[in-house]
């Protein structure tokens, strides 16, 4: 991952990686009640328009329904300019003739902020018909900095646990001896243990990985001019050597197959054995 991107790759592992954790997401966000295990359908991200290609960073289908969220690290007065072309682009997709008429449906979308904290919980913009109508297009923002630790973790909002270390890029005086780094610590021994229970304990190894990894790569880029700090952050998510059931699986395997080998080996020789004794038995009778 390039540190320039490296909000926007995380964004777009765990859409690859693990896509069931936007479900608890989209159910704060949107007020839906969809279960962690619905189906979700990935979208292209690709969408040609007149003025040339635009690239999403997301487009779900989940139960007959469109969403589209956008990872933004910084505050941007033209994001909701972006927001309705790429949402204009995805309906283009979407049009349904219904009754003899074109009908357009715009997803369901939203922008992830990932640094400070607004006073707006939307962004809009009022869209002016050539009949002097207007039609106000509204799109909520999740800022991740509201959200504290336990609230991520009681929500299920794990999508958002990568993110949570962005909030101590500002403390200049961080290190590994004052109260700022006790408290980071505090937080992430509650996320290491709720990922321990929530994937080590259901078998899902991968995932338990995954996140570890992806929650170290965006510490590494947040404390990157801080070296102590990203040495003891990496010690405490990712020092920690775990024999895992993949690896316990992994050398019951290989000791299975051993055992096999020998077994075969044993039952090859053994053969050998009775059919020199029949060759044995069939010349002393010569």
């Amino acid at each position: 991952m390039e540190s320039s991107t490296i909000f926007d790759d995380v964004f777009r592992t765990m859409l690859e990686k693990m896509p069931q954790l936007a479900v608890p997401l989209i159910n704060e966000v949107f007020g839906t009640s969809y279960p962690e295990d619905v189906k979700i359908i990935q979208k292209r991200n690709e969408h040609q328009t007149q003025n040339g290609r635009i690239i999403t960073d997301s487009h779900l289908l989940i139960a007959n329904r469109i969403y589209h969220i956008e990872c933004q690290s910084t505050d941007d007065s033209t994001m909701v300019i972006r927001m309705i072309e790429y949402d204009f682009a995805i309906s283009l997709e979407q049009v349904q003739k219904e009754n003899g008429r074109y009908r357009m449906y715009f997803p369901q979308s939203c922008v992830l902020y990932l640094r400070g904290i607004k006073k707006r919980d939307t962004i809009s913009v009022e869209i002016v018909m050539p009949n002097g109508n207007t039609v106000e297009y509204t799109v909520p923002v999740v800022q991740v900095q509201r959200f504290t630790c336990d609230d991520m973790l009681q929500k299920h909002l794990l999508f958002l646990l990568p993110y949570h270390v962005i909030k101590y890029e500002q403390e200049k005086e961080l290190d590994t001896d004052s109260e700022k780094w006790k408290e980071l610590l505090d937080e992430y021994a509650k996320i290491e243990k709720y990922l321990e229970k929530n994937f080590l304990e259901k078998g899902n190894e991968k995932a338990y990985r995954d996140m570890v990894e992806l929650i170290i790569r965006i510490a590494d880029y947040v404390f990157r001019d801080k070296e102590k700090v990203k040495k003891g952050f990496g010690d405490v998510m990712g020092g920690k050597v775990l024999e895992l059931e993949s690896d316990k699986l992994i050398q019951r395997g290989i000791e299975q197959g051993i055992a096999m080998e020998r077994k075969k080996t044993e039952a090859a020789e053994a053969e050998i054995q009775r059919l020199k004794k029949l060759l044995e038995e069939k010349n002393n009778k010569q």
